[in-house]
This record gives structure tokens, sequence and C-alpha cells, in this order.
């Protein structure tokens, strides 16, 4: 009894002390690791941890504790815990430059040849090693296994073929592919990360591999599933993180399991990385995120329940989340949405009319379109003027972005647009002024929206007086996204209207897709974008001249040796698709709205938002924002 309690006694002292390696054991374990329920800090993290500097205004070192709210709109949005985590083998920095995360090094020989080298010592949630195995586990027996994926990721395949994979030591991996794949990287280190690691340790009960047929039906049966497939399949979904005994890497970990209307993220007592004084990350000890009906979000934000919050929030509602600053422990920041086009019109040059499908791909059409547009007046009356009038390009921000771009058929010109109307042939009207097509048909443009963002009706409430004096009616019709979005790929929509570009500062090693046909979600060609990701199974090719230059475009950047070539390419293709807009901007550069907790610390004043590549909070180190004492 007596050594128990001395045992006990020297574990608390040297609980309370730095680790011998300097390390610091986060308040949150230190009952655990004196009970021996959990090896000390020291033993949990890699051998070289990867050291975050926390410097620049406003930014210090934290302290540990705290449980931040997040409110979600459905619980499929768990999801973003794993895009502000930001725990990828190589991850964007705040410049946007890749570094190691996970891996403490990498090489790349010929822009085809990656070799990847581990963190000794890099451990998942339950304390498990990561191995080369897992890279095996993930490639060879998920992603390259035709039951388990249907499809295979176009990041792992050039020239349509899989890389050769080598296990080189313990803690060294290499892939080989014949031809550059310039792509890799950006996609290990993107929002929804190419998944080249899984705990296998984990994962083989579930695979008919390495399992007993009898184990395995057991094991579907008691899951409520079909089959082993869609049993793998639940189990390791790693972007939206369900299953709480799937092992992590990232800063938090899922512990609730669906359906719930709350889900709680605790820290991961493995977590791979330390502040410059050696204190194990992440500060905060907790996330909970509460599932709330969307339009509600704005009110409960307002009222205190959430300490940090962006999704579901708007510029719209800002003026009242400023208010309630002075009733409530809030603070609300304004940073810049990194997207092309806050809003954008999508004219579908797959619609299935005739004449309007020859009408929309006339670039004489969507450049009237665009130069009969006020958006002075769109970002005066909706944005306080804080926007910048724009076509749907790169922000000045990219080392990409030129003026040209930007000002391509921007400029409010409703003469030349008329002209350019006329010229086509659109020369005749109706007695109420609007013009006719050429089978006699009114040019009514009927522009659909999926009715989730009440600024995008609004602005078209504009657009519509401004396209009424150069004799185009504009019809809104309003629908629900995933409707929205089957229309569009099946030719019956005209119209729509929807945020730009993603990733609106993009360098040039990162993928032009956006820019060419290349998925059946671009609402302007899904037809086109089908047939490529279909390899031309399905879907139409594109038959319009510019477009299948951007495609050809396209092809060359993944060709192209280095990264000067790729950005002559992006110009090329930025070039190309501003001057024929073939989606028609209005604005960027708008402020999204941030609140958060009085308390909270290290959050940055200004910064970008977007998903693409920022991964919203993700590149500015969630990991470091940390309460005050008295926080939450």
């Amino acid at each position: 009894m007596i050594l128990r309690f001395i045992y006990s006694l020297v574990l608390a002292i040297l609980c309370a002390m730095p680790a011998a390696a300097g390390y610091v054991e986060p308040d949150y374990f230190k009952d655990k690791v004196t009970k021996g329920e959990m090896p000390p800090v020291e033993q949990r993290l890699p051998k070289e941890p990867l050291k975050v500097t926390i410097a620049g205004e406003g930014k210090s070192v934290g302290q540990y504790g705290g449980t931040a709210r997040i409110l979600i709109g459905g619980q499929r949005n768990i999801s973003l815990m794993t895009v502000y985590g930001y725990t990828r083998l190589l991850r964007y920095d705040d410049k946007l430059q890749l570094q190691p995360d996970l891996l403490q090094s990498y090489e790349v020989q010929e822009g085809r040849i990656f070799t990847f080298h581990l963190r000794p010592g890099l451990k998942w949630s339950d304390g498990e090693p990561v191995t080369t195995e897992d890279f095996r586990y993930a490639l060879e027996d998920v992603a390259f296994n035709e039951e388990l994926s249907k499809v295979t990721s176009p990041y792992l395949l050039v020239n349509g073929k899989a890389p050769v994979f080598e296990i080189i030591d313990d803690q060294t991996v290499r892939y080989t592919w014949e031809a550059p794949n310039p792509d890799f990287l950006p996609q290990i280190a993107a929002p929804q990360a190419l998944g080249l690691l899984m705990p296998a340790h984990y994962l083989k009960q579930f695979h008919k591999k390495y399992q007993t047929e009898e184990k395995l039906d057991e094991l579907i049966k008691a899951n409520s599933e079909k089959k082993w497939t869609g049993l793998h399949i639940n189990k390791a979904r790693q972007y939206r993180p369900e299953n709480p005994d799937l092992p992590v890497l990232d800063p938090w970990r899922n512990t609730t399991k669906p359906p719930s209307e709350q889900f709680v993220f605790e820290r991961n007592p493995y977590f791979h990385r330390v502040d410059q004084d050696g204190r194990q990350l992440p500060y905060i000890d907790r996330f909970v995120l509460n599932v709330s009906s969307s339009s509600l979000i704005p009110a409960k934000t307002g009222a205190g329940e959430a300490d940090l919050q962006a999704q579901n929030i708007g510029f719209a509602d800002y003026t009242f989340l400023k208010e309630a600053e002075a009733t409530h422990p809030i603070k609300v920041k304004l940073w810049e949405s990194g997207r092309g086009s806050r809003i954008a019109l999508f004219p579908n040059l797959n619609f299935e009319d005739p004449v309007w499908s020859k009408t929309l791909r006339d670039a004489r059409f969507r450049r009237a379109l665009s130069l009969a547009i006020d958006r002075n007046e769109i970002n005066q009356a909706k944005f306080f003027g804080l926007g910048r009038p724009s076509a749907d390009t790169v922000l000045p921000a990219s080392a990409l972005y030129k003026d040209e771009y930007a000002n391509a058929y921007t400029n409010f010109d409703p003469a030349q647009a008329d002209a350019l109307l006329d010229e086509m042939g659109l020369d005749k009207r109706d007695g109420s002024g609007v013009r006719l097509l050429s089978d006699g048909r009114r040019a009514e443009i009927i522009v659909e929206t999926a009715g989730e963002d009440q600024v995008e009706t609004d602005v078209l409430q504009l657009i519509t007086d401004h396209w009424k004096k150069v004799g185009l009616k504009l019809v809104i019709r309003t629908s629900q996204t995933d409707v929205l979005r089957s229309r569009v790929i099946g030719g019956t929509t005209m119209m729509t209207m929807s945020s730009g570009l993603d990733n609106g500062v993009p360098i040039a090693d990162m993928n032009p897709h956006a820019l060419a046909p290349t998925s059946h979600e671009q609402m302007q060609w899904p037809q086109w974008g089908i047939f490529v990701e279909s390899a031309g199974e399905k879907g139409t090719e594109a038959d319009l001249p510019e477009a299948k230059e951007l495609s050809d475009l396209y092809n060359q950047w993944h060709k192209a040796a280095d990264t000067t070539a790729r950005a002559e390419i992006w110009h090329k293709m930025l070039a190309l698709y501003t001057s024929q807009v073939f989606s028609i901007g209005i604005l960027n550069g708008t402020q999204q709205p941030i609140v958060i907790s009085s308390k909270l610390r290290n959050v940055p004043d200004k910064a970008l938002f977007s998903f693409d590549p920022t991964c919203y909070f993700g590149v500015y180190g969630m990991d470091t924002f940390w309460f005050e004492k008295g926080g939450s």
C-alpha cells in the first residue's frame, strides 16, 4: 500500500514537470498517466515531433483546456473537423507552401518518383504505430480493390496506369509513375485528402482478404450491412469520421456514433505536433458540434451558442452579429472570401433546347450578359461596397492574377451589350421590348438557384432590372441542391447561379481542373465533364472549339516538366476562360464573418476564408487556438 502511494506520488510529480525531452503533458491526460492508463507524453510523441512556432501579431503560446462549441446544419458536417484540424502527410502553411506534416521528409525526382519518410515513432490515436503497411494496405487492398473502390482516384493514375509501390524500409515508401504526376502532392495536401494512409491494424478485421468468412458474416449482420464492402467503407471513412473506433491522426477524434444531435471530439493523445515550448498540441481539449437547423444558426451564434462559427452565417448577418457583441461574449471578425466570385452565373452549354443551346454557346451572348450587369450597384446594395467587381477568376492574392482576367467584360456597358446581341441576330423585339430568338420565342432566361443563399435571389432581382434594359427577361426559379444538380446534368436547366471558382488563390502547381471540362459537378458543361470522368464511356465530348482548347491545355499541364511551364499553361487557360466568359462572375473579395468567443485566442483578425486550399481554419493552425482562463 505504501509502495503504491509512493509510486503514485512520483508519477504525479513527474507529470507536473516538463518531460525529460522537454515536452509538456496536457492537463487533460495527467490523471490517466498517473494511474498508468496511458504512457507519458514523451512516449506518445514521435521521436521528432513537428515543432510549430507560434509567432506573429496577436499570437502567443497558449494554455491547455476548454471546450469549444460549433453549430452544424446536419450530422454529415462533422467532416468539418477533418478539414479544420488539417492533418496531412504534407500540408500547406499559411503562405501556401507545402511542408511535411506527418512525414518527416520527402523527395521528388523527375516529377514522377516520390519518396516519403515517416516520422519515427508516429502513432495512431489508439497508440498503435503508423507503419509502411498502412500505406500498402490503403493502396493495394483499398484504392485498387475493384470491389471496394469502383472508381480509382484519377490522381493515382498517370496515362491510365497505377504507380509502382515500394516499401524501402520500416519508415520509407516510394511511388513511381512512368511519367510526371503533378497532381500527387497537391492532392495529398487537399481538404479532401488522397487516402494514402489507413490504419491497417484496425481495418483488416473488416476485409475479406484478412478475415474468416464466418467472422465477417457476423460483423456484417452486427452492423446491419449487406456486404463486406459496405461494412469496410463505413468503418474506414476518414473524411467524415462517423466511426468513433477508427484510429485517426487528427488533433481531435470523434467519440460519438451517429445518429446524434451532438458530436463530441476529444483531443488525440498521440497527436504529433508540439509548440516551441514543447507543449503537445492541440491546446483545446474538446470540440462539441451541435446539430441545428441551418436557418437558426445565425441567431444562435449571435446568442453566444458558438465559440467558433463560420459555416451557415454570411455577410448579410454581419450587422446583427456585430450588434450582438454588446450583449454576448462573442467577437466578430471579417475574413476575405477565397472564391473566384462570391456568386456567379453558369450558362449551361449542354442545355437540351437546340435554339437556346446555340445561343448560349455563342461567346457574344455570354459577353453581352456580363456587360449588362451593373456590378457596382450590386456591390453597394448587398455588400456595403466592400466587394470587388470581377470576372470569375483568381484573386489578387494569387501569383497567377492579372488585371485583364479580372476585368474581362465586367464593365457596365449596356450599349456594347446591345450591339453584341444585335450582331448575333437578336435584333427583333416584341411589343414589351423583349428580344426574340431565331424561332420567334421571347428571350426569357430562366436562372435556377438552390435557394439556400438569400443573397443569390437578391442579386438576381437586381440583375433582372439590368438585363431588362437590353431586352432580356430574367425568370428566377428556386430549387433544392440535389434536384438542381440532376436537372443541370440532364440538360433541363438553362442557367444557374452559385458560387464561383472554389480556389481563388492557386499556385501553378495546383491542378487547373476548374477551368476545363473535367467533372459532372461543373454547371456550365456537365455532360462534357462526365465524358472526361468516365474516359469517354458516358456523357458527350466537348464540341466547342474553345472548350476543347481548354481541355488540351489541361492535358498539357499534366505533362509539364516544371512549375514555370505549368504557370504558362495556367495563364493561357485563365485568359481563354475569362475572355469566353464561361462563367459570369459578379464580385469577389467579399467578407465572411467569423464569430469567436471573446476568450478565444490565436484566431487571425484577417485571413482568407476558403475550403480549397486554406481548409477554412486549417492552414492557420486550429490546434494552436486556445482559451483564456475563465473561457469555455
